[in-house]
């Protein structure tokens, strides 16, 4: 997404202070931040101070380095234990569903399967197994695939989680069930930035999926695109793909 002037300077410049202290967990100091943040230090006081008054910003030492505060971290961490995903992610699915034309998921890890939180249904007709609360081999489905590659992201993190969740059952003869080779195809999506589902979990069915993070390391849910094989081309999953990535980190 292209970066467009904020309509508050102050509010942005406040946001813009919290994002540089949240990159240095030692701490950052006045100078430090007037230099990266290209401030002059007068009004960067200013706007500490106040970010000190609310708690979202903390000086343990006069003079010394400035931390996020107490606050900071308890609204953070309060909105991601309470938070409603499926009523976040909705509207990016409505965007796929009629910038695509087709059906779209969402999905999280749980275990050795995935659980589908929301589905919008392609006025296309298509026939799958997937349901909204339902479930599928993570290690065949796209939203899978891009949760796995992800979450476990090593050869030797894939393979222990197929050993404690495997042996991987084969659902069709496109399904990858050899952990070394999964781990191999996981590192291509990682690269790639997006999953593909090449008729691995239904015959005649693809589906393109990217990882939704919302700020954490690992993602908290994966998004797909999911067509018939006569619709989805190699060139069409490609821009999908690409199309898909741009929406999921514009949106999150």
């Amino acid at each position: 997404m292209a970066e467009t002037s904020s309509p508050v300077g102050s509010v942005d410049r406040a946001l813009l202070i919290l994002q540089e202290i949240g990159k240095h967990s030692r701490g950052v100091t006045l100078d430090e931040l007037a230099t990266r943040l290209g401030l002059p230090k007068s009004s960067l006081h200013r706007l500490l101070g106040a970010l000190k008054h609310r708690g979202f910003a903390a000086q343990p030492e006069p003079s010394g380095p400035y931390f996020l505060g107490s606050e900071m971290l308890a609204t953070a961490f309060g909105f991601y234990e309470k938070m409603d995903l499926r009523a976040l992610v909705r509207p990016l699915l409505l965007r796929l569903s009629e910038g695509f034309a087709e059906t779209v998921h969402m999905a999280t890890l749980d275990g050795g399967e995935v659980v589908y939180l929301d589905k919008v249904e392609s006025t296309r007709t298509i026939t799958m197994t997937s349901v909204i609360g339902g479930r599928n081999a993570a290690h065949c489905t796209g939203v899978g695939k891009a949760l796995l590659a992800w979450t476990y992201p090593t050869d030797e993190a894939i393979r222990a989680w197929a050993e404690r969740f495997g042996p991987l059952a084969t659902r069709t003869r496109n399904t990858i069930t050899a952990p070394a080779k999964l781990a191999t195809h996981l590192d291509q999506i990682r690269q790639r930035g997006y999953a593909y589902d090449l008729e691995e979990n239904e015959p005649g069915v693809r589906c393109v999926a990217a990882p939704v993070f919302l700020g954490k390391s690992a993602p908290v849910a994966a998004v797909s695109v999911t067509a018939l094989k006569d619709r989805m081309s190699a060139a069409r999953m490609e821009e999908i793909g690409d199309g898909l990535r741009r929406a999921v980190a514009e949106q999150v």
